[in-house]
């Protein structure tokens, strides 16, 4: 069936994704262009981001908070731990849970990308003031209530 002959409540929620999707590709490609001058990926920089604020995390829980597939998230640990910025350890209790840790230089690097990473996104949202900001973050929250 073609868009135009979906009924109105389908077109309507179309739209809408459409353009939530166009916004939040839009938005991401601005913020994160900036990660390259340090030589990291989005995912990358989520890990180093995740264990700097939340502590050594073993890899389930930084697959819940970066939203990658384990798979994925071996491969994104792999390749920060080969540029020193974290390291795994297993368990003393329990030998088959493997905390992923940063490094001196890793935790030196976060603290240098992480401000900046910060301003950019006040910048990049900045045109909606203060109260759009809190409304529109309690919206999107909804959507996490339905999991």
């Amino acid at each position: 069936m073609k868009y135009h002959k979906l009924p109105q409540d389908q077109r309507r929620a179309l739209n809408l994704y459409v353009k939530m999707m166009r916004a939040t590709n839009k938005l991401t490609n601005r913020i994160h262009r900036h990660l390259k001058d340090d030589n990291l990926t989005v995912s990358q920089f989520a890990v180093l981001e995740a264990i700097y604020h939340l502590g050594p995390l073993s890899q389930g829980e930084l697959v819940h908070r970066i939203l990658k597939s384990n798979a994925n998230l071996t491969t994104v640990v792999d390749s920060l731990e080969k540029k020193s910025l974290v390291l795994r350890k297993r368990s003393k209790d329990d030998r088959r849970r493997v905390t992923v840790h940063l490094t001196e230089r890793g935790e030196e690097l976060i603290a240098k990308v992480f401000p900046r990473h910060a301003k950019i996104v006040a910048e990049e949202l900045c045109f909606l003031d203060p109260a759009v900001q809190t409304e529109l973050a309690m919206i999107l929250k909804r959507f996490k209530e339905g999991d």
